[in-house]
């Protein structure tokens, strides 16, 4: 079952992890473009543009850059969302077969969920961040958000794999 084209196409319900994955996500995502919304007149000409390593802005730019968080946000989320609705296009180990691909597609259709809906919070908390700076409420990120972003990310690709590596 090589080629992706051959793979059965299975139709999976949605699961309910995946509906909370996905009501979590898009409810970051919303809040944040109505918190930029909101905010837009009250926002001075220069604004946080960039942080560094330690969460520390160390790029000021236009506030038109911001309209760049939700856009990205939003072409990541129609891209991974094309994913999901396809998982019979992802990678798979040699052993996919007849019988073990709905659970292959299920937990592969889950981590794609998940890392699409954390990618929409991450981007939702750069723009909340950058906002709350650009106002005087915020002082940045401190050192400990991009640790956090990694380990957010990495925990449930690892999980994936283990669990992928548990399917016979």
């Amino acid at each position: 079952m090589e080629n992706s084209w051959k793979r059965p196409k299975i139709k999976i319900v949605k699961t309910k992890s995946e509906w909370i994955w996905d009501i979590i996500g898009y409810s970051f995502y919303l809040g944040s473009l109505i918190l930029l919304i909101y905010n837009w007149e009250r926002l001075p000409d220069k604004v946080p543009a960039h942080y560094n390593a330690l969460g520390e802005v160390d790029r000021w730019g236009s506030k038109m850059e911001l309209i760049i968080l939700p856009i990205v946000g939003a072409f990541i989320t129609l891209m991974m969302q094309l994913f999901e609705k396809f998982p019979e296009t992802h990678n798979y180990p040699e052993r996919l077969n007849e019988e073990n691909a709905k659970e292959f597609y299920l937990m592969s259709r889950k981590l794609v969920n998940q890392l699409k809906n954390i990618c929409l919070i991450i981007f939702a908390l750069i723009l909340i961040e950058s906002i709350s700076v650009a106002l005087g409420m915020g002082s940045g990120f401190g050192v400990w958000f991009l640790p956090i972003v990694i380990v957010s990310v990495l925990i449930p690709i690892v999980l994936g794999i283990m669990k992928q590596k548990k399917i016979r």
